[in-house]
């Protein structure tokens, strides 16, 4: 049922965006930013589900708590990278956006590299 609500208020924010593109443009920006902020904030609960559910994985799994924090790092790039990048674009600063997502992309990809190394060690050790 969350999905609906978040759905209709998406559209609802972009149908008040496009009303107002001629009337007063200025506040079109404020509108999808604002659209966007209580989207994330909703979405917390459904962060916060996800942080608890890795946290059982933690603790009933032997798995080095580095790699969930990896994990959970590179989740939280992810969102904010893409939500900053969604508000750079809609207020028509493509090329500004397009910046923040190359650099999420490469943070992601420093982050992983412990644990792709770790895996190739891992590999190695069996073929060794």
């Amino acid at each position: 049922m969350d999905i609906l609500r978040i759905s209709v208020l998406g559209v609802g924010g972009v149908l008040l965006g496009i009303f107002l593109k001629d009337r007063a443009p200025e506040y079109v920006s404020l509108i999808t930013m604002g659209i966007g902020l209580v989207i994330l904030g909703l979405a917390v609960g459904k962060i916060g589900y996800l942080f608890d559910s890795l946290e059982r994985l933690r603790e009933n799994l032997p798995v080095d708590g580095s790699y969930i924090t990896t994990l959970l790092k590179m989740i939280g790039i992810t969102y904010i990278g893409q939500f900053s990048s969604g508000i750079c674009k809609d207020a028509g600063y493509a090329s500004t956006g397009a910046q923040i997502e190359l650099f999420c992309r490469l943070s992601v990809m420093v982050l992983c590299m412990p644990v792709l190394l770790a895996l190739l060690d891992t590999i190695q050790g069996f073929l060794a």
